[in-house]
């Protein structure tokens, strides 16, 4: 469909990848070929979205992270902030989406893959579809909120009127993990919390009495 507005780019600075090296003395299959540079690129990313993830849990906030690219080069990144910025729609992907565009001075972002640890939520579906983002990768489902394919398939909606094509499960066991891990850690801190709050409330008690 056709906004009236014109795209314009800024080149984003390079992202050194590193390449595959290919004996050519081995017989090559084109297609296999191509499915393995695919996949080994994909894995590269989600890497990258994880460290974001990682970043994220050390503040504290659910770790999820989230990178596009475009043409092997990151334009964009983003971790899940909303605590610490106080902003309900600082996830991951959203954060990501406005660093890039910032970055490539548009809103729309054509030709780009955007890369997730966890699986989209509505919110998020609805930001990558008008950002025009071509294709999602994402780490694990999210069984509660996802909105891709666990709860809804809202990119397959029929209200939607640009089509974004995904793959799952890209290092799901690692993206899985940590969120596992952080919740549990914030579950046995909330406890000990408890704890210690019951422990104090009989010495408390006991001080009033003496008062």
């Amino acid at each position: 469909m056709w906004s009236g507005e014109r795209e314009v780019r800024i080149p984003a600075k390079p992202l050194r990848v590193k390449q595959m090296s290919v004996d050519l003395n081995d017989e090559v299959n084109p297609v296999s070929d191509a499915k393995h540079r695919k996949d080994a690129m994909d894995q590269h990313w989600m890497q990258r979205a994880l460290e974001l993830a990682r970043e994220s849990s050390e503040l504290g906030e659910v770790p999820v992270g989230a990178v596009l690219v475009r043409d092997g080069v990151e334009l964009g990144a983003g971790k899940n902030m909303p605590i610490s910025a106080c902003d309900p729609s600082a996830h991951a992907e959203i954060v990501a989406l406005r660093d890039a565009c910032s970055n490539e001075a548009n809103y729309r972002l054509p030709g780009t893959t955007l890369y997730v640890t966890i699986e989209p939520c509505t919110m998020c579906v609805g930001a990558i579809v008008h950002a025009r983002v071509e294709r999602v990768v994402f780490g694990a489902r999210e069984p509660k909120a996802g909105a891709v394919c666990s709860q809804n398939n809202l990119f397959e909606h029929a209200c939607m009127n640009t089509r974004v094509s995904y793959s799952e499960g890209i290092l799901a066991e690692q993206c899985s993990q940590l969120m596992s891990e952080f919740f549990q850690l914030r579950r046995a801190n909330k406890k000990r919390i408890k704890q210690l709050a019951g422990e104090a409330s009989p010495a408390s008690e006991n001080q009033t009495k003496k008062d």
